[in-house]
């Protein structure tokens, strides 16, 4: 028998990316049972073409960025992946070499990061692609990290380096000039959610996110959680090769690596006499981290200085989904 032009599309694309529980993606909701003991996290984000990835690039990155925002949201409450709902709205006509790469580079994450599809919705639109994943993970029972918990006193933390998704989607859109490795416009498309940082934070870090609309707007969601303020040292705040190479040559483009989103590393807060045992954890993970500032009395406000400790002006502070 003929299937209907939807289950086929998802018999072909997507059957092959479902794991236990997804009954085959033949029943209307699938069957989840958690790990003994441990508590569900759950998180969703949708991606629109044109505002969160561009309309050209490969479908097989964004079927890869769009798990890997999820998966940046479990890193940053120290869950373990478990698996993911998708829907997506695909305009008439999408081609089925574009769903064909789609799929392909959500199995490669699949194989990567230790999760499966568990099932969802497939429709179509007029208006451009648009996606909505919902990721599942689990931790122990009370102990997700949180965004509450920091503390005037206590340390600021990124992973990774900062900046290189804002230089990336710039690159990509003509306005800077391509680094010879690529760097910049990958990190744009591929996103590194530090899961194994984020499970080594726990009872370690006092407050946790990460960082995908700015990192100064997404440290004043910490200290507005909090009931304080922070200093950032603009000085202190971690660069990537190319980035660095950029900013030495273009010093105005410090506020937009400040400001700019798409980074996905994880930005905690932590006891200062714990900086030891941070800075061991995350090197067992293979992860650099950073101390950029710390926590002050106050309103939660956030005062970005530069090398010589005077306030650096910013034209805003993040990323505005509105």
């Amino acid at each position: 028998m003929t299937l209907p032009p939807e289950f086929d599309l998802i018999a072909r694309h997507f059957r092959p990316l479902a794991g236990p529980g997804a009954l085959d993606l033949t029943d209307d909701a699938a069957v989840l049972v958690p790990p003994p003991g441990r508590e569900l996290v759950l998180a969703a984000d949708a991606m629109v073409a044109g505002v969160h990835f561009l309309p050209d690039d490969p479908p097989e990155t964004i079927g890869r960025k769009l798990l890997r925002t999820n998966l940046s949201d479990l890193a940053a409450m120290g869950a373990v992946p478990l698996g993911y709902l998708l829907t997506t709205a695909l305009p008439r006509g999408t081609g089925d070499a574009w769903l064909a790469a789609f799929a392909a580079g959500l199995q490669a994450d699949q194989a990567e990061f230790g999760v499966s599809l568990l099932g969802g919705d497939t429709v179509s639109t007029q208006s451009p692609v648009t996606l909505s994943l919902t990721i599942l993970g689990h931790v122990a029972p009370g102990a997700a990290l949180r965004r509450t918990g920091a503390a005037p006193g206590q340390d600021i933390w990124v992973s990774g380096s900062i900046g290189d998704g804002a230089l990336g989607l710039a690159v990509l859109q003509g306005e800077l000039p391509a680094d010879a490795e690529g760097h910049l416009a990958g990190r744009y498309r591929l996103p590194r959610p530090r899961l194994a940082l984020g499970q080594a934070l726990i009872g370690l870090a006092t407050a946790a996110m990460d960082v995908s609309d700015g990192l100064v707007q997404d440290l004043g969601h910490l200290c507005r959680a909090a009931g304080c303020g922070a200093e950032l040292l603009a000085s202190a705040v971690p660069l990537s090769g190319p980035a660095a190479a950029l900013v030495a040559s273009r010093p105005a483009l410090l506020p937009r690596l400040l400001t700019g989103g798409d980074d996905y590393e994880l930005l905690f807060a932590a006891p200062t006499d714990a900086a030891a045992t941070v800075a061991a954890r995350a090197e067992a993970c293979g992860v650099d981290v950073t101390r950029i500032g710390h926590f002050v009395p106050g309103e939660a406000v956030v005062v970005v200085r530069d090398a010589k400790g005077a306030p650096l002006p910013l034209d805003r502070a993040g990323w505005s989904h509105f």
